[in-house]
């Protein structure tokens, strides 16, 4: 035994450069397995390769509807809901903010239906009679958003489906939604990627030990395993868990890292969803354009219709008489899809007061101080939770081939 003690001693002493490169391979080993995990989470944001087995895309991006309605969940269900965006806004502020540029709008859309669906007939009315109409219908113009507003605020659930809203817009833009969850988990991914690096060097030094004492060829790739796998599972598991400060061998406090920066996490989630997702513009094309747009169709409708029958009432007879009273109906239709064309681009006007008086953000980050750890962690946790197994899974695969390349390194210097 003693002989072979020296025998181990005096390789070691031979060879000491090369048996000392082993724990800063595996350290390599370790950070590099972790940094393409990650890669591997986001990247490429469509499938790259021969469809359907050999090739990648990023889990998060893969699975874009799914996460999008996770974090949708927890967003639209114990943050903010579509009352809580809605009724923060003041129709007669909105109507007074919009009243020049839809002015001329009003102005434009009647001229067009009227010339559209009668040609000769518009022109052929006196100016005096034409101006008449236009005049009429933009006084009452800016009351009659006001009380399209008032109503999508009484009856907001059937008219804005937030919820829609947000996964429309994620799984339309995967690297919006690419972003929640590297905003949220911005510090969590920088600390497994060096997670793996000083787990990897600890776990090294035993390895080589092993190595010193015994040259076994396929303890390299089982170390290399071990390290992909299980760096990457304490380091996932260090980020959610423990949910309270716990305090370990009475030395360090340790509690899971994303729980533990939730006042930092709440402001950079709210940030980013109150200016890339529940913004004044998405809303307001949610609610014109969106799957429930039908019912604010039939607000506007009912409203142009009301408006036509009493702000054209000189000239109404003339003009049913002309244009036949189904050609009237179609150039109501044709005037409420005009406004709904048009009315995106005009509530632009109002976006800096909707932005203020909605005020997404604030809203955010008070209701994110209210979840209790659970609801907390779903934020990230999804993105994780889904394919947890395949990061897992890859972090050892790749940490087993670079155990060989370690091994035959080795034995090729030694």
């Amino acid at each position: 035994m003693g002989e072979y003690l020296r025998a181990v001693v005096a390789d070691f002493a031979r060879f000491w450069p090369v048996y000392c490169a082993i724990p800063v391979a595996a350290a390599l080993i370790g950070y590099v397995t972790k940094l393409v995990a990650i890669r591997m989470m986001f990247r490429p944001l469509e499938f790259v390769g021969v469809k359907p087995f050999l090739g990648w895309q990023g889990i998060v991006p893969k699975r874009a509807a799914r996460m999008a309605g996770i974090a949708c969940d927890t967003m639209t269900r114990q943050l903010v809901r579509p009352r809580d965006v809605v009724n923060r806004l003041d129709p007669e502020r909105i109507a007074k903010e919009i009243e020049k540029p839809l002015l001329a709008a009003t102005e434009e859309i009647v001229r067009e239906t009227a010339a559209r669906y009668q040609p000769g007939l518009w022109e052929s009315l006196p100016g005096r009679v034409q101006r008449l109409i236009v005049h009429r219908v933009q006084a009452e113009a800016p009351r009659m958003v006001a009380t399209v507003l008032d109503a999508i605020k009484r009856d907001v659930d059937s008219v804005f489906d937030l919820k829609d809203m947000v996964v429309t817009s994620l799984v339309k833009d995967k690297e919006l939604l690419n972003r929640i969850f590297l905003e949220a988990g911005r510090k969590e991914f920088r600390f497994i990627s060096r997670s793996g690096l000083y787990f990897g060097a600890v776990i090294g030094v035993v390895q080589m030990v092993v190595w010193v004492l015994f040259k076994i060829p396929i303890i390299m790739p089982l170390f290399g395993l071990f390290i992909g796998w299980f760096t990457d599972w304490l380091a996932l598991k260090m980020i959610f868990h423990p949910k309270r400060p716990v305090r370990y061998l009475g030395l360090f406090e340790w509690q899971g890292l994303f729980l533990r920066r939730r006042a930092e996490v709440s402001e950079a989630y709210a940030e980013l969803i109150a200016r890339e997702i529940i913004t004044p513009r998405n809303v307001i094309e949610a609610v014109l354009r969106g799957p429930l747009s039908d019912k604010v169709v039939a607000l506007i409708q009912r409203q142009v219709d009301a408006e036509l029958a009493k702000q054209t009432s000189i000239a109404k007879p003339l003009v049913v008489l002309a244009v036949g009273s189904r050609r009237y109906q179609e150039m109501k239709v044709r005037i409420t899809e005009q406004i709904m064309a048009r009315l995106p681009d005009t509530m632009r006007y109002i976006e800096d007061y909707a932005e203020d008086a909605m005020d997404i953000r604030n809203v955010l980050v008070t209701k994110m101080r209210e979840l209790d750890d659970e609801e907390f962690e779903g934020l990230l946790r999804p993105a994780f939770q889904q394919d947890e197994w395949i990061l897992i899974a890859t972090g050892a695969l790749l940490g087993a081939l670079f155990g060989e390349l370690q091994v035959q390194l080795v034995l090729l210097l030694t």
